[in-house]
């Protein structure tokens, strides 16, 4: 049990970093950012052209951070990895002509 636990956190934290590594290599930009004080949760907005994409984390604890975008047909898809969110940026990004 503790061992599933471990990996878990380190899923998550390894996801928080591939995600900014990737955002950092194509040229996202922080468009916002607001923290809720009543739960202490800070929202961060991120875009690039017209893919926007949403990251919550509680605490300012970003290794627990949550990952939210949208497909492209504007519905919401929670990231559960970094494919997930490439695989909406990439279908947003060929939208463009």
């Amino acid at each position: 049990m503790l061992t599933k636990k471990l990996t878990m956190k380190h899923i998550r934290a390894n996801l928080h970093l591939k995600v900014h590594r990737w955002m950092d290599s194509i040229g996202f930009r922080l468009n916002a950012s607001q923290t809720n004080e009543k739960n202490n949760v800070t929202t961060n907005h991120y875009f690039f052209e017209t893919f926007n994409f949403f990251e919550k984390a509680k605490n300012n604890d970003m290794k627990h951070s949550q990952f939210l975008c949208f497909d492209m047909y504007g519905e919401e898809m929670s990231v559960k990895s970094l494919l997930d969110l490439q695989t909406a940026f990439f279908e947003n990004i060929s939208q463009l002509k």
